[in-house]
């Protein structure tokens, strides 16, 4: 019945051949116009997993509350803290006023808030001890507010010296600070790029890169009719940036991360390289054709064919899914590299028929009829592994199963319509040699007599490397999947080196903030968490004393910078007078002492007299360098001397609104203990969190459950495309030992092809398990020709147009899967790697292990027909 209808088609396609061709080119432009209005890509890998499942539903549910789904992260690096501070708040200013591409804008751990608040978010300790050194600061500081240019620096300076020349303070001690003053010099001096930090001169610690970073969080009005959403925000931030000129003013970079910039970067990666890659892949594969087909018509029938069905499917794909995403982007290449394999197999066995009988319309129905079967069982299983995805909760790659499944059974319809239409309207000429391989002929007597030697070496060889799957490794974290070039993968992976940046936080949202309160006390007790936070955590603890220290402070502090006047600028030679008598101070200082104290100091002095006798622009620029920040800094001294009691009901609206929900729930923030970047580090504090915590979600308990999901996933797909190609193959072969013979090998296969993931370090991740299944249904279609081919009794197959067809045909998938391989994106480069490396197996398994499984026909066709 099969093999009826499918000739009975292939006759009616090729009588009625130019209205098949017809209809066949308009269901492609009208499948063209359907995708050029409707095609989408969704970027976001969050919507890889089905939405139903009760951790992806908290997930939602989170996102939602906290609009976490559409935010940018803008991250302002300068070389100093006050800069970083400064072009923070220059750009957070500008694009506060853009209500066109911004919904909110929002400064992080900065602002207002803790540029006055700031000193009671530290402990007592620390506050007593800040503001105990603002009586002996009390002269520095009164010079320099009140003379903010050379001359005060170095009056402020030579005061200083004086505390060192009465024994108030020793020389040693101020070996770091002079050490540091004078290589700033010196860079100036040199002409070198030089940045100065008063917090870093004053710090006991060395300033740490999370010290130089301010984040300000955007949410964007996302254009979605766009490929890429939210590039006019990501570009408007750029651009506010650049008309700053935020690194001119302050040596500021702005990056961008969050979900936004990462969807938009995601598209741009797949996008690179992407039509090279594509126009590179056609001419191979048209060229492998060549090799194939010997015949410019019968090319252009196969790619003509394999464009109108590409076309189709890629219609039917959008109007089932409405999307594409990371994954089921895939199916166009899976298509070209599969789908050809029909139109080799079929014009393979014409080309044969040809040379046989050299009548065009019986060559098309011959080939027909002898291809029906074998063609139809390889769309069927090939089907039947794609759509054996579709179960499954892991949506990315259901929709790829599900628009690649359809892809195969429409190339299947295009090639026993479309392209004999197309054979017959071409009218190639005929074939003057047979197709098959007679020089394979000694491969063949090879395993047809060591049949027994292969067959138990080739399983031996399998089962030996079964103790490799053993250090089979699962990457379950999808940022490895991305391209760690871009710039938002890149900040990501830059911030997650900072444990506090949060980075690598899981969240558990709680009804109040008495519940939160709990779920802290709870979570803090464990080893795997370093810290915990919630809205409480912005009201700082022991504020009364901290308060009166700060106030005790302020009230010694402020009359010195605030000044009743500023002193005008000096003249260049009042700068050139004061740097010699600092110099002349500090050598006289040092005198002829030694140690790091008196060896800074004369460093020091070398260096102003070098700057006292430099031009007059150095020396400006030497001024601006050191008071441009010394100007931020004392502005923010003087913020933090106004803090005020912090409650829960003061907190800065955009502050609550982070961490609780107008409904009430609050979220508690728990951050990782260890190596953020130890996906062993990550694993353990997940599951951690979620043994007290089961509710908890985001961070690494998402990725812990995507790892779950996913491989479970991929276990049921293949145990669906096992039992339903299993089951295919038996209602069509009717043999349990036929099944047998043509599943071993593919299994044998699958397990060669990871034992080399194992020996060329090729770790599984979430893009390139999905050829695991595929090459169920991938493999199964050539052992199908084989297969079948020797129930009608063939032998001597690998010297057949058969091993032809399908050596060739599986040149063009490798093509294909190359493509892929070569892509920019990693994710989507480590599938084609696998997809390419299964296929190899599997074309090895073939070639070489399935004839000497087979061995001879149970009965032998006389009729001696070697194009087969």
């Amino acid at each position: 019945m099969l093999k009826s209808a499918v000739v009975s088609v292939v006759k009616a396609s090729t009588r009625f051949a130019s209205i098949t061709v017809t209809i066949g080119v308009l269901l492609a432009i009208a499948s063209g116009f359907y995708t050029f209005k409707h095609f989408a890509i969704n970027t976001d890998i969050n919507h890889l997993i089905s939405a139903d499942l009760d951790w992806r539903k908290r997930d939602i549910a989170f996102e939602k509350a906290f609009d976490q789904e559409r935010l940018i992260l803008t991250v302002v690096e300068a070389p100093t803290p006050e800069f970083a501070n400064a072009a923070a708040a220059a750009l957070f200013q500008k694009l506060s006023s853009n209500t066109k591409n911004f919904e909110s804008v929002k400064r992080l751990g900065g602002g207002p808030f803790f540029d006055r608040n700031g000193l009671l978010f530290l402990p007592t300790e620390e506050v007593a001890k800040i503001t105990g050194q603002f009586q002996s600061a009390v002269p520095l500081i009164e010079i320099m507010a009140g003379d903010p240019s050379i001359r005060g620096l170095t009056a402020a300076l030579e005061t200083g010296l004086v505390g060192v020349q009465r024994g108030q303070v020793k020389l040693d001690g101020a070996a770091a600070p002079f050490n540091t003053i004078s290589q700033t010099v010196e860079d100036v001096l040199a002409k070198r790029e030089t940045f100065f930090s008063w917090r870093g001169l004053s710090s006991p610690e060395p300033l740490t890169d999370g010290d130089k970073r301010q984040f300000i969080e955007i949410k964007p009005i996302l254009d979605f009719q766009a490929l890429e959403p939210g590039k006019d925000a990501t570009d408007a931030i750029r651009q506010a940036a650049v008309d700053l000129k935020l690194e001119q003013q302050f040596g500021a970079r702005v990056r961008l991360t969050g979900p936004v910039p990462i969807a938009n970067e995601e598209f741009a990666t797949v996008k690179d390289g992407a039509v090279v890659n594509g126009i590179g892949t056609v001419v191979v594969v048209l060229f492998i054709l060549w090799l194939a087909l010997h015949s410019s018509k019968i090319i252009f029938a196969v790619a003509a064919n394999l464009f109108v069905g590409l076309a189709i499917t890629t219609a039917v794909g959008l109007l089932m899914v409405g999307s594409l995403n990371l994954l089921s982007i895939a199916f166009a290449v899976l298509f070209v590299g599969l789908g050809v394999d029909f139109g080799i197999q079929y014009s393979v066995r014409y080309r044969s028929e040809r040379h046989k009988t050299g009548d065009l319309d019986k060559a098309l129905v011959q080939a027909a009829d002898y291809s029906a079967v074998p063609l139809s069982l390889a769309a069927m299983s090939t089907t039947a592994g794609f759509l054996s995805f579709l179960p499954t909760s892991y949506k990315g790659i259901s929709e790829l199963g599900e628009i690649a499944g359809a892809g195969m059974a429409i190339a299947f319809l295009s090639s026993i319509t479309v392209l004999p239409a197309l054979i017959k309207l071409l009218n190639p000429p005929g074939e003057k040699e047979p197709l098959g391989y007679a020089f394979l002929a000694p491969v063949d007597h090879f395993l047809e007599k060591y049949r027994i030697a292969i067959i138990a070496g080739t399983i031996g060889v399998s089962l030996a490397g079964l103790p490799l799957l053993y250090y089979m490794q699962f990457d379950f974290n999808p940022i490895n999947l991305r391209n760690p070039k871009v710039e938002s993968i890149a900040t990501f992976l830059d911030l997650r080196k900072d444990p506090n940046t949060g980075a690598n936080a899981v969240n558990v949202m709680a009804s109040s903030e008495q519940d939160a309160r709990q779920i802290e006390a709870k979570l803090s007790k464990l080893p795997e968490v370093s810290r915990t936070l919630s809205l409480d955590t912005f009201v700082p603890a022991d504020q009364p004393a901290k308060l009166k220290l700060i106030q005790a402070g302020a009230k010694v502090l402020e009359p010195a910078l605030n000044p009743d006047q500023v002193d005008p600028p000096p003249t260049d030679k009042e700068n050139v007078d004061s740097l010699n008598s600092s110099a002349e101070a500090l050598r006289k200082t040092a005198g002829n002492a030694s140690g790091a104290g008196a060896d800074a100091a004369r460093r020091l002095a070398k260096a102003l007299a070098a700057l006292a006798t430099a031009d007059q622009a150095t020396r400006e620029h030497a001024q601006a360098v050191f008071v441009t920040p010394l100007k931020i800094a004392l502005d923010q001294l003087r913020s933090m001397l106004q803090a005020q009691p912090v409650t829960l009901e003061n907190l800065p609206p955009d502050i609550v609104s982070s961490w609780k929900t107008k409904d009430g729930q609050t979220r508690v923030e728990v951050l990782p203990n260890g190596d953020p970047n130890d996906n062993d580090t990550l694993r353990k504090f997940a599951a951690a969190v979620l043994k007290v915590e089961p509710n908890a979600i985001g961070g690494p308990v998402s990725i812990l459950k995507s790892g779950d999901t996913i491989v479970g996933s991929f276990i049921q797909a293949g145990l669906w495309a096992l039992l339903s190609i299993s089951l295919l193959l038996w209602i069509t072969l009717k043999r349990f030992t036929d099944v047998l013979l043509t599943l071993v090998p593919l299994l044998v296969a699958g397990a060669v092809t990871l034992e080399i993931c194992v020996l060329i370090d090729l770790p599984l991740n979430f893009a390139n398990i999905v050829a695991l299944p595929l090459l169920l249904g991938v493999g199964v279609a050539f052992k199908i020709y084989y297969v079948t081919a020797w129930r009608s009794g063939r032998t001597n197959l690998l010297q057949s147009a058969l091993t032809r067809a399908i050596f060739f045909s599986a040149l063009t998938t490798a093509t294909a899967f190359g493509s892929l391989w070569l892509s920019n994106h990693p994710g989507t480069a480590s599938m084609g790697k696998l997809l390419a490396l299964s296929l190899l197996t599997t074309l090895g398994a073939v070639l070489l292990f399935q004839p000497a499984l087979m061995g001879k026909p149970r009965h032998i066709d006389e009729s001696g027909d070697t194009d087969l």
